[in-house]
């Protein structure tokens, strides 16, 4: 392989036909580019959609209710359903080792003063579950215990937002802001990495918004974490599970989608993971066409090298040299060129995702990137881009008979 007479005939080649050289390796190049770039193009859709969930656990189920629009059980369509807290007891009791964490939401938006400073903020009342359920952090004070819940305690735990807007720099722990005229004590701050948003929300114990709004036991949504071992067939067989026990209970058709409406993380991502397949593999077959035509390109380039070096063949034949020798030397003149235009073309897309994808951010898309099993498959297709390219020629070239390559002009 590292015989230098070959090697200097390779060079001597190319260097005589640069312009058919440079244009056919380009497309090679340009294939591995294509293809490095549509494939890190995916990696960033999916980095974007999957940031999207980071603010919650991944195994969290949100069971939401709304108007029937079929007739059921002796009741009229457009029925408005309602969770209380005994749907929350209905789901432990029914699947006592299926969840993990369980919550209920009741949500107020309020008018919050301190001191001078006012705003209007939503109130979010839950059970002390719901921290991890959202992968709420609490940068000060605590979270909502299940003293607070018993004793209808009027706390609440402010998002970092809130706490600059009402409290500026003063240490909002252990303060009193007005809700809607109430006295509530802050017992605690809290950060959301995957929502700012969620920064300008509050906590506050369900069961004191519940008894402040008419001692209502009323749930506006229901969340859940399972048993995050479940596979991705369990997780959806489970959200199946509690969607049909809660119809049966609240006396909904089953085929009525409006009445509740389970939503789970799992068929999220899986959803989100068949998207991204079907583009990966898009990506895949634009990048392999492209690269296909520089391989045809490449192989063009090789007959038509080897016809104009028919004497030289011939003669090589005629002094003893083996068919082996002859396709050696045409192979090793293929692969060099489709591997080294491929290295171009993937050194130069790996080297723009470096520079300027760490500084792509939204939420649709963030840090596009290749995986090394891509390099490394990259690597593999040009080495086979390169045979298949000089496969053809080299036969032909190792079939050219003296007598005849000797008469050639």
């Amino acid at each position: 392989m590292f015989d230098r007479d070959v090697w200097q005939e390779i060079f001597h080649s190319i260097k005589n036909n640069k312009l058919r050289t440079f244009l056919t390796g380009f497309s090679v190049g340009w294939g591995i580019f294509i293809l490095v770039m549509l494939l890190a193009s995916v990696n960033g859709m999916q980095n974007g959609f999957t940031g999207q969930f980071n603010d919650d656990a991944t195994n969290s189920i949100f069971i939401r209710t709304g108007s029937t629009v079929k007739a059921y059980g002796g009741f009229e369509a457009g029925r408005r359903i309602r969770f209380k807290n005994d749907d929350i007891e209905y789901i432990q009791k029914s699947f006592p080792d299926d969840y993990v964490e369980i919550s209920g939401r009741f949500y107020r938006s309020i008018s919050a003063r301190y001191k001078a400073e006012t705003g209007t903020y939503t109130v979010t009342a839950v059970h002390p579950d719901h921290q991890v359920i959202e992968k709420t952090i609490v940068t000060k004070g605590r979270y909502i215990n299940e003293n607070d819940i018993r004793a209808k305690a009027k706390v609440a735990v402010i998002g970092r937002k809130v706490a600059e807007d009402l409290f500026d720099k003063e240490d909002p722990i252990g303060q009193f802001a007005e809700f809607n005229g109430l006295p509530f004590r802050v017992i605690g701050v809290f950060t959301d990495e995957g929502d700012d948003n969620a920064e300008r929300g509050i906590y506050a114990p369900i069961t004191t918004y519940q008894r402040i709004y008419g001692n209502t036991d009323q749930v506006d949504v229901i969340t859940l974490t399972y048993n995050p071992d479940y596979k991705l067939q369990e997780a959806i067989a489970f959200s199946d599970r509690i969607e049909t026990l809660l119809k049966r209970k609240h006396r909904i058709s089953p085929e009525d989608q409006a009445g509740i409406r389970v939503w789970n993380y799992a068929e999220a991502f899986d959803d989100i993971s068949n998207f991204t397949s079907v583009l990966s593999a898009i990506s895949i077959g634009v990048g392999l066409l492209i690269l296909i035509a520089g391989i045809v390109g490449i192989g063009n380039i090789m007959v038509f090298i080897i016809k104009e070096r028919t004497k030289e063949i011939g003669v090589r034949k005629a002094l003893g040299a083996a068919p082996g020798q002859i396709v050696k030397l045409v192979l090793f003149e293929s692969v060099f060129i489709t591997a080294l235009s491929g290295f171009i073309g993937l050194l130069f897309a790996t080297a723009i995702l470096a520079l300027v994808g760490p500084n792509i951010q939204s939420d649709a898309f963030a840090n596009p990137s290749v995986r090394m099993s891509t390099v490394i498959t990259a690597t593999i297709i040009l080495v086979v881009a390169g045979v298949l390219a000089g496969l053809i020629p080299a036969m032909k070239a190792a079939n050219v008979k003296p007598i005849v390559a000797l008469r050639d002009k």
